[in-house]
């Protein structure tokens, strides 16, 4: 699974790329592909109750695509690296700098929101009226003419939710309706989320109004300042925690954006824990016990007895595992149990 970091020139791309992937990670060209931890508070709990030899925490990644342009033309190569990835994260100059151009001449972060959503839906206005057009002129040739007809049928209902100005990702797909356009190349049917690269007197209330205003595009919202994020990067610890003190926020912004596109992807992790190693592990959300064991090795999946389940604030609130298995919370879980995210799980298997 992987995001889509994308926006116009002299935006601060690079600047959170190497922030999420760290500065080891490779950029070439203006392109780059890394690994983000995904910054999650109840990890890092686990992992100073257990103290491990060893510690692994879940990744996304992240590809950064060239800049946006104004012309639609140009942006045309970006829309299809962008058809590869899994959500796009789009982000949006909101910070005020007369020494940092802006190829429009002004700071509007509605404004280019707008202009790359209206660039999505017309890139899939096109695809749509395409395959309507083909599917019109092999009418009577294809061989299962019934899917064809439910194909045509649930293109014209897609363009006339798209004339409307809505993204397809509100849409509302059947089950089979998203099997039938499963290899489609639609970008409003991805998971969007709007990164405001603000100041650092913005960082409580940026983008709130904007978000309201455009709710009807199902957009994930966040304001980071990465210039901000940038100097508690180079902070120790205890210097990290007075700065954030000072900015009246509890956690950097870039642990909530990892978390929130962990989340755009439809991704939960599971924990292993033990004084070995304490790891998060990813699946996607909605995943039966077998499927998560599958995640560690195929061979759990196919030995799988039953998942021995500790419910992460059961086990916080108890502080040990021998407290929460004397109270009786330890849980035997069977085939059928859906794992919930941050659920603490151990798998016993035959193999």
């Amino acid at each position: 699974m992987k995001l889509g970091l994308v926006g116009l020139p002299q935006v601060g791309k690079r600047t959170l790329f190497r922030l999420l992937a760290g500065q080891e990670a490779n950029l070439n060209g203006g392109r780059g592909l890394g690994l983000a931890r995904v910054r999650d508070a109840r990890f890092e709990r686990l992992v100073s109750m257990y103290r491990p030899k060893k510690v692994t925490p879940a990744q996304v990644a992240f590809t950064l695509l060239p800049d946006l342009g104004q012309q639609a033309e140009r942006n045309a190569p970006v829309f299809k690296e962008l058809e590869q990835v899994d959500a796009i994260c789009h982000l949006v100059r909101a910070f005020p700098d007369e020494t940092v151009f802006h190829v429009e001449g002004s700071v509007d972060p509605r404004r280019d929101v707008l202009a790359f959503h209206e660039e999505l839906q017309f890139n899939d206005m096109l695809f749509v009226e395409k395959r309507i057009e083909r599917l019109g002129k092999e009418r009577g040739k294809k061989a299962d003419a019934q899917k064809a007809a439910l194909e045509a049928d649930l293109l014209a209902r897609m363009r006339a939710h798209l004339e409307a100005g809505r993204p397809l990702r509100r849409f509302g797909f059947t089950d089979d309706e998203r099997r039938l356009i499963g290899s489609y190349p639609l970008l409003t049917c991805k998971p969007v989320i709007q990164v405001l690269n603000v100041g650092e007197d913005a960082l409580h209330d940026a983008g709130l109004g904007l978000a309201a205003d455009l709710s009807d595009q199902a957009f994930e919202w966040i304001a980071v300042s990465a210039k901000i994020e940038e100097e508690i990067s180079q902070l120790g610890p205890e210097e990290r925690e007075a700065f954030l003190r000072t900015l009246h926020v509890d956690r950097p912004a870039l642990d909530r954006l990892t978390l929130l596109c962990y989340g755009a992807l439809g991704l939960i992790p599971f924990f292993t824990v033990g004084p070995d190693e304490v790891r998060a592990w990813t699946i996607r959300r909605g995943s039966l016990a077998p499927q998560a064991a599958r995640a560690i090795h195929a061979d759990l999946e196919r030995g799988f007895i039953r998942a021995e389940v500790m419910r992460y604030q059961d086990l916080v609130a108890m502080g040990s595992e021998q407290r929460l298995k004397e109270s009786g919370r330890l849980m035997q879980k069977g085939r059928d149990y859906v794992v919930e995210d941050g659920d603490i799980v151990h798998f016993l298997c035959k193999v």
